[in-house]
C-alpha cells in the first residue's frame, strides 16, 4: 500500500470509551505523541442503551473529538469499529474499517495476541489510576447520585448533558 505516504508511524487503540473518561485521555495523549497519526477505534460500536454500554457510537464519536479538539490534539482519525464474534476474521475486519497502522496499542490479552498473530507490533498502553479512571466507576457513581464529574473531561460531561445520559443511565439501571 505505498503511494509515497510513510505509514510506519500510523497506530491505532480500540476502547469502548463509554464514557471517555481522564485515564482514557492520558493514554490517548501518550500513544498520540509517539505516533504521526493515531487511529481511535470505538469498539463495541453497535450496543448502545445498556448499563454496560449506554452511549451510542455516535456519542461517543462527539466525546472522543470535542475532548481532543479542547486539548488541541490533532493527527488523530476514530471509527466506530463494531464486535463481529469471530476472532478468527477480527483483525481483517477492524484493518478494514481502519487507515492503514504499524502500531497497535493494547493492555488486552486477547486483544494483542490476535494482532500479533496476524504480524502487527504491539505496545502498551500507559495505565492511569485505572481504579479511579474507569467507565464502569463513572456509570456507577452516576446511578449512585455521586461524584463523576472529575473523572471525564469537560467535552465529556457538556455530551453527557445534552443527550441527558444521566437519566439515561439511571432509567437503564432501574436507579431513577
Amino acid at each position: 500500500m505505498s503511494r509515497g505516504h510513510g505509514y510506519d508511524k500510523y497506530s491505532l487503540m480500540i476502547g469502548r470509551f463509554q464514557p471517555l473518561h481522564k485515564g482514557h485521555l492520558e493514554v490517548i495523549r501518550q500513544c498520540a505523541s509517539e505516533s504521526d497519526n493515531l487511529t481511535i477505534g470505538i469498539g463495541s460500536a453497535q450496543y448502545s442503551h445498556s448499563l454496560e454500554n449506554p452511549f451510542t457510537a455516535g456519542e461517543r464519536y462527539l466525546m472522543i473529538k470535542n475532548t481532543l479538539d479542547d486539548e488541541g490534539i490533532g493527527d488523530y482519525c476514530i471509527v466506530p469499529i463494531e464486535d463481529i464474534n469471530r476472532y478468527s476474521v477480527w483483525v481483517a475486519h477492524v484493518t478494514s474499517m481502519s487507515p492503514p497502522f504499524t502500531y497497535i496499542y493494547s493492555n488486552n490479552p486477547f486483544t494483542r495476541r490476535l494482532f500479533e498473530e496476524s504480524g502487527y507490533s504491539i505496545r502498551e498502553s500507559p495505565m492511569y489510576n485505572r481504579d479511579e479512571y474507569s467507565g464502569t466507576e463513572v456509570r456507577r457513581r452516576i446511578v449512585a447520585d455521586e461524584s463523576w464529574r472529575s473523572l471525564v473531561p469537560e467535552a465529556v460531561a457538556e455530551v453527557i448533558d445534552e443527550i441527558d445520559g444521566v437519566g439515561r443511565i439511571k432509567d437503564i439501571s432501574g436507579g431513577n
